[in-house]
């Protein structure tokens, strides 16, 4: 004789006050047939496309430039890769190797919890050199109007190379401040608020990165505002330096070196994504069943049997291509991922494998007696994971996008 324990034995319990002295044979013999299922309608190819851009958050995909006509001159090597994309596909690859076992360096904290990092390149460049009045100084200014509706700014930074300074002695150190330029005056300083400073050795070789979050959310307010970031460098002694003299890279610099900005968003808490092909579900009107009390529970498990052809629940492979959609000349990574499925039957016993909730094993039990009333419990995700998509927008600016509950982890019974 088999005993029972645990949930499984509370439910043997509750189902043998609730259910009727009925055999499972009998009540599926009574069950009515329902009609049949409306086929679910097929979405075309556009369709398809603009549900998932709606998941990543896009209105629509990026417009690239057509190809150029093949002409007859010497094919030209590629450019180098710039400095933002190049700083972003390393943030892609952190976050993404999060859950492997390697030694890779963890991403910081903000970019951990960020749901959209977007990189902005300096498009305007002006300084005041050697050859001009002290103080000298460097400006440079961003693009912050393509930012993702209904996120808010977690963090931004400012991002320059410093190479080592041959004009200084390499132990001396180096003030470096931020400002944002608020206000400009035809024949007189611009106003600043100051942003960030840091402390370097003339040296140092390697980048330097700037709080510039106020700036940020000032430029976000009103894109009037964003009249730019102007950096000043220093001695100890308060004699200002020439930031290219300092070693500070621009505009004129290696594309791989070139100064640029990244914001961190995230997502607003009631931020919900609508499917823009579903149509409003009607709505079906409650039904109850009333079950006649019953002191015994005859036959629960006579001729309870799984289909040899059928599966239990289980997790099965589904790889989404983005070349399917014919994205890869703006999705930069990743070409694919894997997402997943659950799928197959939930019949009782259920065991540790299927991951069945107490709730699922009492459904399955009453499905036994009144499979009619109560449907079988469902194979469903039971842990989800994120993904992250790097790509282009319509600005050539590079996006990275956390996108939650996007892969299967595990499958259960519900």
């Amino acid at each position: 004789m088999r005993l029972w324990s645990g949930p499984v034995a509370a439910a043997l319990f509750l189902i043998a006050a609730l259910l009727p002295a009925s055999h499972p044979r009998e009540a599926l013999a009574r069950r009515p047939l329902a009609p049949p299922p409306t086929a679910p309608r097929r979405l075309s190819g556009r369709e398809l496309q603009r549900e998932v851009l709606a998941l990543l958050g896009l209105p629509s995909g990026p417009r690239r430039p057509p190809p150029s006509p093949r002409k007859t001159r010497p094919h030209r090597p590629a450019p180098p890769p710039a400095a933002a994309p190049l700083f972003m596909l390393g943030l892609y690859r952190a976050l993404a190797r999060q859950d492997d076992a390697d030694d890779s360096p963890a991403p910081s904290r903000t970019a951990d919890g960020a749901d959209t990092v977007m990189s902005f390149v300096n498009l305007v460049e002006l300084d005041r050199g050697i050859f001009q009045k002290r103080p000298y100084w460097k400006e440079f200014r961003f693009d912050l109007t393509q930012i993702p509706t209904g996120e808010t700014v977690m963090a931004a930074e400012f991002r320059i190379y410093k190479m080592k300074s041959y004009t200084c002695h390499v132990n001396q150190t180096l003030h470096i401040s931020i400002y944002e330029v608020i206000q400009e005056h035809p024949n007189r300083e611009p106003e600043l608020m100051f942003l960030d400073l840091q402390e370097f050795l003339a040296g140092m070789d390697g980048w330097l990165t700037f709080d510039v979050t106020a700036a940020s959310n000032h430029w976000l307010l009103n894109r009037k505002y964003n009249l730019g970031l102007r950096l000043y460098v220093e001695t100890e002694d308060g004699e200002s330096v020439d930031p290219g003299l300092g070693g500070l890279l621009g505009r004129h610099g290696p594309r791989s070196k070139q100064p640029f900005v990244v914001t961190f968003f995230q997502e607003s808490e009631n931020q919900v994504r609508l499917p823009r092909a579903a149509k409003q579900a009607k709505r079906r009107p409650k039904k109850t069943y009333s079950f006649p009390h019953s002191n015994r529970l005859p036959g629960l498990f006579d001729d309870v049997y799984v289909s040899e052809h059928s599966q239990v629940c289980r997790r099965h492979e589904l790889n989404v291509k983005f070349q399917d959609f014919d994205w890869l000349d703006w999705v930069i990574a990743p070409q694919s991922y894997p997402a997943f499925y659950c799928d197959g039957e939930c019949v009782f016993p259920l065991n540790s494998s299927m991951n069945a909730t107490n709730h699922a094993i009492v459904q399955s039990l009453v499905h036994l007696m009144k499979p009619e009333a109560v449907p079988r419990a469902c194979c469903a995700p039971t842990k989800l994971s994120a993904i992250f998509v790097l790509f282009y927008d319509s600005n050539n600016n590079v996006i990275l996008k956390k996108k939650r509950n996007m892969v299967v982890k595990s499958c259960g019974c519900h």
